[in-house]
């Protein structure tokens, strides 16, 4: 295994030119818009639908991860590098990382070890630009609403106090959750409370995750709902002619990037929504183009299955027509030793009685991808700290469920240590005739569908309404919205709304604080009890590991 950090293998990695690898794809130079020798963009007439209704997709999610997560990224990559090691032409579908992780607590998200997407630096900083464009196109939004407001001339009457449209910034910063602004006279315009979210939580990112044509995403922005007036009357950006100049920011963000791994396949990365506070897949877009040039296309959703593997079927897949043919679960023995009880200074510690204990949280996500009538495969994670007394209790007990369980070792090995999770990937793929079938249906009633969720994927027995979101229900009956999506925000730390309920809990209640509506994005986004859609900083971040020499060579940033 090498001892080399991930930053420094991928910056041994001598690349191909991009050209080089859309070529793989039979995608010609002059169809690409490159952003210098090793990035692309890829036009959306590339897109077929014919194509993509032939070819295979294989979702990757997890089970209740750690802190630091359990590895879905590197499975993903690796696993594509594996399947095109065994002969299927295979394209790994990612999302762009945010600033507010790689700075924070988890670092990177561009994979790891010998499975990664390079350049890795690029991907994990500012990349082509996208989050920045949808940055913009949001905070230019919010200055049209307070610009209106200020106005003698043209002004809709806005109330200020109904306003939700809030500020976005791609970094965790808790300070900016709630402020005022406007003071100082005014010229500065009127005094309101206001605050951030982080950008992967803009709406304009879901937007972009939802759109599935340019004409799509700019009739999407003209949706956003932005308040009431002073006469109780919605208000929405098509009100403030946003649509078009949002847009403009825009025009190059929709279109998917391509990049490459390590080993020289394809990989497009476009969009980047958390789980934990919004749909936490790439856009639909990028997935539709990845199905239109490649036989595999191997995604992944964010945090636990319970979160992104839920809204990536129930939102994304249900919306686009998509039907994911394979579902791996990746499970680290780590993390059975966390969810049977070891404390996070004894997760390297072998305990087959916690691994035993916390096989019970994987069980409950493999009986949960089965309710959308898509059979798993469960994907090891290696870790150097693993046993093989654990390993093979997994294995045995994944089989008593009749699901097939295989030892993953693409961060050490690459394509070389994923071909046995690719071949069982396959097995499923082109054995088991698979039909996706969603959880519910968005014409449901909007309590039937959080409850849904609630009872059916986290186990819950109840739901209970704050009198804030018994309002929220009552305005979204009155807007006409009972046939949105419903986008959970909860804790990606357990099957509950409370963190500290590890494993697989039961008999628990979970409470809906608040219900926020993004009428562009088509869905409603219940928040579980303490969620906040604009992270803070751990108390030693990882920005202070990071780096940077004289000749820009960047240390730290993984």
């Amino acid at each position: 295994m090498s001892h080399l950090t991930d930053i420094e293998i991928a910056q041994a990695k001598e690349l191909q030119h991009i050209k080089n690898i859309a070529q793989k794809l039979n995608v010609q130079e002059d169809d690409l818009e490159m952003y210098g020798k090793y990035k692309a963009k890829l036009p959306l007439d590339l897109i077929n639908e014919d194509k993509i209704k032939q070819n295979n997709l294989v979702l990757v999610t997890a089970l209740t991860p750690t802190p630091a997560g359990e590895g879905k990224t590197t499975v993903s990559i690796g696993l594509t590098e594996g399947l095109n090691k065994i002969g299927k032409q295979a394209t790994v579908v990612l999302r762009e990382p945010s600033l507010g992780p790689v700075f924070g607590i988890k670092g990177g998200a561009a994979g790891g070890g010998y499975s990664q997407v390079v350049p890795m630096e690029d991907i994990n900083l500012h990349f082509t630009g996208d989050f920045n464009a949808v940055e913009k196109a949001n905070n230019l939004l919010a200055a049209l609403i307070d610009n209106n407001i200020q106005s003698k001339t043209n002004n809709l009457n806005i109330d200020p106090r109904t306003i939700l449209w809030k500020r976005v910034i791609d970094m965790n910063d808790r300070s900016l959750r709630q402020i005022t602004i406007g003071l100082g006279g005014t010229a500065n315009g009127i005094p309101r409370e206001d605050g951030f979210n982080i950008t992967p939580a803009s709406e304009v990112m879901a937007i972009l995750c939802m759109a599935t044509s340019f004409d799509d995403l700019k009739e999407r922005l003209g949706n956003i709902f932005i308040g009431f007036t002073f006469d109780k009357q919605p208000v929405f950006a098509r009100d403030l002619k946003a649509q078009d100049a949002m847009a403009i920011l825009l025009k190059d963000a929709v279109k998917p990037n391509l990049v490459q791994t390590l080993e020289e396949n394809p990989a497009i990365i476009h969009g980047g929504p958390f789980a934990n506070i919004a749909q936490g897949t790439n856009t639909i877009l990028a997935t539709k183009m990845g199905l239109s040039l490649s036989d595999y296309v191997v995604t992944e959703a964010g945090f636990g299955a319970d979160l992104g593997a839920e809204k990536f079927l129930n939102i994304k897949s249900q919306y686009a027509g998509l039907n994911p043919k394979c579902v791996v679960l990746v499970a680290t023995v780590r993390a059975l030793r966390h969810h049977g009880g070891s404390p996070k200074e004894e997760y390297n510690t072998a305990s087959l009685e916690r691994v035993q204990k916390g096989f019970k949280n994987l069980e409950k996500h493999i009986e949960n991808i089965r309710k959308y009538n898509i059979e798993p495969v469960v994907a090891i994670n290696s870790f150097i700290s693993d046993t093989e007394e654990e390993v093979n209790f997994v294995i045995e007990a994944c089989n008593k469920l009749g699901v097939k369980a295989v030892v993953s070792e693409g961060w050490a090995k690459g394509g070389e240590g994923t071909q046995n999770l690719a071949k069982a990937v396959v097995d499923v793929v082109e054995n088991k005739a698979t039909q996706f079938k969603p959880l519910y249906n968005w014409k449901s009633p909007v309590k039937e569908k959080i409850e849904t969720i609630a009872k059916e994927i986290y186990g819950a027995i109840k739901v209970e309404y704050s009198k804030k979101a018994q309002l929220n229900l009552r305005r979204i009956d009155r807007l006409g919205f009972n046939d949105f999506a419903v986008c959970m925000a909860k804790t990606q730390k357990s099957f509950s709304d409370n963190d500290k309920l590890i494993g697989r809990p039961e008999g628990f209640t979970v409470t809906v604080r608040e219900i926020e509506i993004a009428a562009g994005a088509q869905f409603i986004i219940p928040i579980l009890g303490k969620m906040m859609r604009m992270p803070g900083l751990p108390a030693t971040p990882a920005s202070e590991g990071m780096t940077i020499d004289n000749e820009g060579v960047i240390s730290g940033l993984s």
